[in-house]
């Protein structure tokens, strides 16, 4: 089997890149903020924005969960996607990384549409089960992998049928995979692949992306 061309996997990142996401000065100050800020160069590609935003437009979305919000730049994507009375909630463990976000919200219009709560995940899930709120139409979880397994069963309280739940970061290099598994993150994503894939009350599907390493999401519909 060949190995992984890291060069031509670059280029045809930037080939699609070129083709369907065209320069955006609001989401490029987004990195350009981020950076300045110290946060980890951790945020989706460009690609896997436009991939998120797309799913949320087919979903017909009103109401966006995301946990893991970094400086805002999939959130900024998702919130694009929502019709103008539509909401956005973020989930963010750290201050700093929900300071800049709502910066670079603010930047992109959509102060009133998104609300970042700060704090551990599962208990700002937990939080939103106990106010009663309304079901959500997709689930975005791009944060601590370790606690993926966690969030998908907080998730589905948080549901309907029909509810799309996509988690991001779940092929780490092949390291899922049997007996590669390296670090807590590998078996993380590993544990929730299985998990979703046993799942009766999901219909799921991996799909792998790649550019500098071959990684992917894994994406589910509530039946």
């Amino acid at each position: 089997m060949p190995a992984f061309n890291e060069e031509l996997a670059g280029q045809i990142d930037a080939y699609i890149e070129a083709l369907f996401v065209p320069s955006d000065l609001v989401l490029e100050a987004n990195i350009e903020n981020a950076n300045a800020a110290g946060l980890p160069p951790i945020n989706v590609t460009a690609n896997q924005g436009k991939f998120l935003y797309l799913l949320a437009k087919i979903a017909g979305a009103r109401r966006i969960l995301e946990v893991g919000t970094l400086g805002g730049y999939s959130t900024t994507w998702l919130g694009r996607a929502l019709p103008p009375d539509g909401r956005l909630i973020t989930l963010e463990y750290q201050e700093k990384h929900a300071e800049t976000a709502r910066k670079n919200l603010a930047a992109a219009g959509l102060a009133e549409t998104v609300e970042v709560r700060v704090g551990d995940a599962a208990a700002s899930m937990e939080t939103l089960i106990a106010e009663g709120q309304p079901a959500f139409d997709l689930v975005f979880l791009d944060a601590d992998k370790t606690g993926y397994v966690k969030y998908l069963k907080l998730a589905l309280q948080l549901s309907r049928p029909g509810t799309v739940i996509v988690a991001d970061n779940i092929i780490r290099n092949g390291n899922v995979m049997e007996g590669r598994a390296v670090e807590a993150y590998d078996h993380g994503a590993r544990e929730y692949n299985a998990f979703a894939a046993a799942l009766t009350q999901l219909e799921s599907i991996a799909l792998p992306m790649f550019k500098d390493k071959i990684d992917g999401m894994t994406i589910s519909r509530v039946k």
